[in-house]
């Protein structure tokens, strides 16, 4: 169904709950910054230095969202899903609202059943299962609509977060085919509109809104491309190539600038970039049967892995445009582009025009980009920090979070003159802004935090507070 502009002309003007947010109410806060308000935040924390609540959660790797007075995150067993809120001051649980489970997908190790992160205004959460669909709850935790979805397939699993805009709810579903984006109406969760993404495969971008003199804009990376679609349609207006095949932080909207990275494989670093055989010559030396197609069985020199990833049809068969993707896939490169959005009017590929710098060295497979007092950082497995100015994309300092060398899943957040960067074992690190007018500034890591548990989730930021999700329970820091 399509009803542009029935419900979303309003939208586009009314954008307290989207562009303009101060509450942390989406993942990685007010419009996917990183970035958390005023008030002093803590340098030395854990388990065991005055935590003021822990509470421990069933499983989930959703984020915490704050809206309201309250904290909002999501968890599974192996028969419900839950949707939760605790009072944000006490840790107090206010509801949890449990939905049966009708499928189990089975999903990367490093993803799980709830790992998308919820968005939530004043009176509304809005939560998304993979293996359920789209639920719209009051402010009371009580459901008022629900939107089926699925079943996908995705490589690694589902991982997007829905994301609100005037009246609409967003969610971006990329997956191996038939990938879209939809936009929901909030009040009873009717379609407005759905539009096909067929360039985008496995992916896990959240994505970011844009005011514009034709209404808001939604920037959704996927394969390949930034994508900016307009809210009140659904309608592609411009994107820009040069992305990776594979997707998964949410891009960073600063001034007149977007930035976003992307990181598929080893293979896509320049220089080790490799050209597979045409088609025509893969079948010559492996289509033993001759049936026009490439079996498992026959696809000798090349590993489970990368059949899996262009076995888009999971029916263990390479066809010619899984073949066609397969060269795609080996041809893109990771990297960072900072990209100059499409002005009023502007239309299609804006590549030439608009991509203002790329930075091709090794940059996160997951945690988002942050750009904090005038720097551009990016943490990658290792605990490798790189920050880069971000009107050139000169390479301003790099170095390791010393005593949190480890692997990333969660996004770097900052407030307060703090950046804090918490790694896969709970190593959490207090970090000193980088000063862009010192020549080669050396990364001040100020105190490293041992939480004792695993970090999947991206830390919230409210007013004197530092929340924490691990895999065991949340944790709300104060001050010391």
């Amino acid at each position: 169904m399509n009803r542009p502009g029935l419900l979303l002309a309003a939208a586009c003007l009314a954008v307290a709950t989207s562009a303009t947010s101060e509450e942390w109410d989406r993942f990685r806060g007010p419009n996917g910054t990183g970035i958390g308000p005023d008030g002093e935040l803590p340098v030395v924390f854990g388990p065991e230095h005055g935590p003021i609540f822990r509470v421990p959660l069933p499983p989930g790797h959703s984020s915490p969202i704050l809206a309201a007075g309250r904290v909002h995150l999501t968890a599974y067993s192996e028969t419900e899903f839950f949707t939760i809120a605790l009072d944000a001051e006490t840790g107090d649980e206010l509801w949890r609202a449990a939905t049966k489970r009708e499928r189990m997908t089975e999903v990367d190790s490093r993803n799980n059943a709830a790992s998308p992160s919820v968005a939530a205004t004043r009176d509304g959460v809005y939560a998304f299962f993979p293996d359920l669909g789209l639920i719209g709850y009051d402010e009371e935790g009580r459901e008022h609509w629900r939107q089926p979805l699925g079943p996908f397939d995705n490589f690694y699993g589902m991982g997007a977060s829905p994301i609100l805009a005037g009246d609409a709810v967003v969610l971006v579903l990329d997956q191996n085919l038939d990938s879209e984006i939809v936009a929901f109406n909030r009040k009873d969760g009717e379609v407005l509109w759905r539009t096909p993404r067929p360039e985008a495969t496995s992916g896990h971008s959240t994505p970011v809104l844009r005011e514009t003199g034709d209404g808001l804009e939604i920037l959704a990376p996927g394969s390949f491309l930034l994508t900016a679609y307009g809210l009140e349609d659904g309608v592609a207006r411009w994107w820009v190539r040069g992305l990776p095949w594979e997707m998964k932080s949410t891009p960073l909207l600063e001034g007149d600038l977007v930035y976003v990275n992307g990181y598929g494989a080893p293979v896509n670093q320049p220089g080790n970039q490799i050209t597979p055989p045409s088609f025509a010559e893969a079948l010559e030396a492996s289509d033993q049967n001759g049936d026009g197609r490439i079996e498992r069985e026959e696809a000798e020199g090349h590993s489970d892995f990368w059949f899996g990833v262009i076995d888009l049809s999971s029916d263990g068969l390479l066809e010619e445009s899984e073949w066609a993707y397969y060269e795609a896939v080996l041809s893109s490169q990771n990297g960072i582009l900072a990209i100059r959005p499409g002005a009023a009017g502007e239309n299609g590929d804006l590549t030439e025009a608009n991509t203002v710098w790329s930075y091709r060295r090794r940059v996160p497979q997951l945690p988002s980009p942050l750009l904090y007092e005038g720097v551009l950082y990016m943490v990658n497995d290792g605990g490798i920090v790189t920050a880069l100015d971000p009107n050139t994309g000169e390479m301003l300092s790099q170095g390791r979070l010393q005593g949190a060398v480890d692997a990333y899943y969660a996004s770097p957040v900052a407030a307060d003159g703090k950046i804090y960067f918490v790694s896969e074992l709970g190593l959490a690190a207090v970090v000193n802004p980088l000063d862009p007018g010192e020549k080669s500034p050396e990364l001040d890591v100020v105190q490293v935090n041992p939480l004792g548990e695993s970090v999947y989730a991206t830390p919230a930021i409210a007013p004197s507070r530092l929340y924490i999700r691990t895999v065991e329970a949340l944790y709300a820091f104060g001050p010391e």
